[in-house]
């Protein structure tokens, strides 16, 4: 089944992995795992945003550019297999060139419909994360996991698995990361610089306080929403992802079983990033053309905030019935 990987792979001398507009850590950790497995091809490692500053973590996180690998010979994508997600490539038309002349190869772990129009091969599996699809993909291939490739690929189980806590985690997660530690992930070290970098300045502790004072509850508590204007994002994300910082809070609450997280742009562009206790979060998400995870999901719209809060209190009424 894997086979399809090593096919391309096999006569390719310069690969161009790319991660989505939204990189987390898992799709940071694929990245980085594939140019650890790739080490003897060219590999450049491209993400149009800068990587966030809570994420610097992983070792390695600054070989990742928004310099696109024009003279790539091959491009793989890593957990995402969405056209919204990769908006900025396709709106350039020389990147847009090279993924439609350019082999292309994605690996995604989403339930989401894949709805690129470009060609590409693929690999598209539901499992916890792309990091645990990549490491069936490296055993079942026969593929040299070293030691900073374990490293990489249990950062990302662990990152969407919310420490092999999440409803999505199996029992093959488990054995994964026992395999991964066997092969020479220190998760004590690998835990303690994760610590190291989540800590938050006074300033973002204050920030977090103001977000928690401007939650919304909505259908008797059921759902809790939080809108980030641009000029949050402007201050404070590159210090720390604002829906990193209350999401999680949201989830917390005695009654709420779905929380979304609201940013608005000046282009008119506004994204959810939606968190749930009950297995929602993909089909909230896919009424507005997003998706994800059951409970953990997102989306990306050109509409205003004052027209999008209504739809989505009555969406997630409706699912919540249902």
């Amino acid at each position: 089944m894997y086979d399809i990987f090593s096919d391309f792979i096999k006569d390719k001398k310069h690969i161009c992995v790319i991660q989505a507009e939204n990189p987390d850590g898992d799709s940071l950790g694929s990245a980085l795992a594939l140019e650890e497995a790739l080490a003897d091809k060219e590999v450049s490692l491209y993400c149009p945003v800068d990587i966030p500053k809570y994420m610097r973590y992983f070792s390695g996180w600054d070989r990742v550019t928004n310099d696109f690998a024009y003279k790539a010979d091959a491009i793989i994508i890593v957990d995402t297999a969405s056209s919204t997600l990769i908006s900025k490539l396709l709106d350039d038309p020389v990147i847009r060139n090279c993924l439609y002349t350019t082999p292309v190869f994605v690996i995604d772990h989403h339930e989401t419909e894949a709805d690129l129009d470009f060609k590409y091969e693929s690999i598209i599996e539901t499992t916890s994360s792309c990091c645990a699809l990549l490491y069936k993909i490296f055993i079942k291939q026969g593929i040299e996991i070293n030691a900073m490739c374990a490293e990489h690929l249990l950062y990302g189980i662990l990152s969407d698995t919310l420490g092999l806590t999440s409803p999505s985690t199996s029992s093959d997660d488990y054995r994964a990361a026992a395999a991964l530690i066997d092969d020479g992930a220190d998760i004590a070290e690998m835990e303690e610089r994760r610590r190291e970098f989540s800590k938050k300045t006074a300033r973002i502790l204050d920030y977090k306080a103001d977000l928690i004072k401007r939650v919304e509850y909505h259908l008797d508590g059921r759902l809790a929403t939080v809108l980030i204007p641009f000029e949050d994002i402007q201050e404070y994300s590159d210090e720390y992802n604002p829906n990193v910082l209350i999401l999680e809070e949201l989830r917390l609450v005695e009654g709420v079983e779905v929380a979304v997280a609201i940013k608005t742009y000046p282009d008119g562009k506004l994204t959810g990033k939606i968190r749930a206790s009950k297995p929602i979060a993909d089909q909230l998400a896919g009424y507005f053309g997003g998706g994800g995870h059951p409970y953990a999901a997102g989306f990306r719209i050109y509409e205003s905030y004052e027209e999008t809060l209504p739809e989505l209190i009555g969406a997630t009424l409706k699912l919540l019935d249902e």
